[in-house]
């Protein structure tokens, strides 16, 4: 860099016709060492340099030789595209806090039949308003939740609806018993459970009378078209004021509530456990209605269980987490 000013300083000092024949000899070894070297390969200083004398002088481009004029431009170009780098704008989606981050992989992680609908239902009752895109994107494993899209006539009716069903549960020694629950359409809560071996229509009958005493009896009753139903269940209904409505042939999506709850039993339950004996199936069912009332998240229900939840905001104390079904399921609070 110094040779190259104190030749800049001396064209100042010296006369033309010396200076003259100086050029001469310097663009004759040029010459020579163009021919000798293809590409020259410059410094960050030699860039500098010329960056500077383009800016000064406006006939720097016939004194290039081993530089072509388009390089100094480019540097140039490369020096706007740094600044416009620095004063860029940042834009987008605020991050996600890290705290929220490791509170999706541990509800994922600890509950792992869980989806994203189900996780953000949680967050939502603990304060975190975020997105079930972003739930899905941070989870651990990311199960696709069944959801459901049939929508009965009876919406209008559904705090005056309650529906029936028996389903099916093997033992460990092959035995098989039927649980027969009873359910309310509006805040989806089990009224009535019950197990029977061998379930005939007057054993069913005493357990319809024994949900609804009194004046605490529906107007329609949703049931489908099994024969234990019939004859005396129908004559008590009928002596009750209760409307019954049969489902068609064949049909579960008729009876939506009921068989969404059978299938959340088996899922959320008796297809993680071995049923030992008639005793062990009424503990299990027991444990997993005060789960499904006080701790169960319903995207139908606001995100909020049967008996609702409070919410809590992201200011109060540490998340704390309650286990049910022996670990199986957890229910996230704030500390007290």
């Amino acid at each position: 860099m110094l040779p190259i000013i104190m030749v800049f300083l001396k064209a100042f000092f010296v006369e033309r016709p010396s200076l003259a024949a100086e050029n001469m000899a310097l663009r004759h070894q040029l010459t020579v060492l163009q021919r000798s070297v293809k590409r020259p390969k410059l410094r960050k200083p030699d860039r500098i340099f010329w960056i500077w004398l383009s800016r000064l002088w406006t006939g720097w481009r016939s004194a290039l030789f081993i530089v072509q004029p388009e390089t100094v431009k480019r540097h140039r170009q490369g020096f706007r595209l740094y600044w416009r780098w620095r004063s860029r704008r940042e834009q987008g989606r605020p991050t996600v806090g890290r705290e929220v981050r490791g509170l999706i992989r541990r509800m994922s992680g600890e509950s792992p039949t869980w989806g994203a609908p189900r996780i953000l239902s949680e967050l939502l009752l603990l304060g975190y308003d975020v997105a079930q895109s972003t739930v899905a994107r941070y989870m651990v494993r990311h199960p696709r939740p069944p959801s459901q899209t049939w929508r009965s006539f009876i919406k209008d009716h559904m705090a005056q609806t309650a529906a029936i069903d028996l389903f099916a549960v093997p033992t460990i020694t092959f035995r098989v018993f039927y649980c027969f629950l009873m359910l309310r359409h509006h805040r989806r809560q089990v009224v009535h459970f019950n197990i029977a071996p061998n379930p005939t229509a007057q054993w069913t009958a005493r357990q319809v009378m024994q949900a609804f005493p009194y004046d605490s009896a529906p107007r329609l009753l949703v049931r489908d078209r099994d024969c234990g139903y019939d004859g005396i269940l129908r004559h008590r209904v009928e002596n009750t004021g209760i409307e019954e409505i049969l489902t068609a042939c064949r049909s579960t999506s008729q009876n939506p509530y009921a068989e969404r709850l059978i299938g959340s039993i088996r899922r959320d339950c008796l297809d993680h456990v071995v049923v030992l004996n008639e005793d062990h199936l009424r503990r299990i069912p027991t444990e997993y209605s005060r789960c499904y009332h006080q701790a169960r998240a319903h995207p139908s229900l606001d995100r909020n269980s049967p008996i609702p939840r409070a919410v809590h905001s992201p200011q109060d104390r540490k998340v704390m987490a309650r286990p049910h079904l022996g670990g199986l399921h957890h229910c996230y609070t704030r500390a007290a």
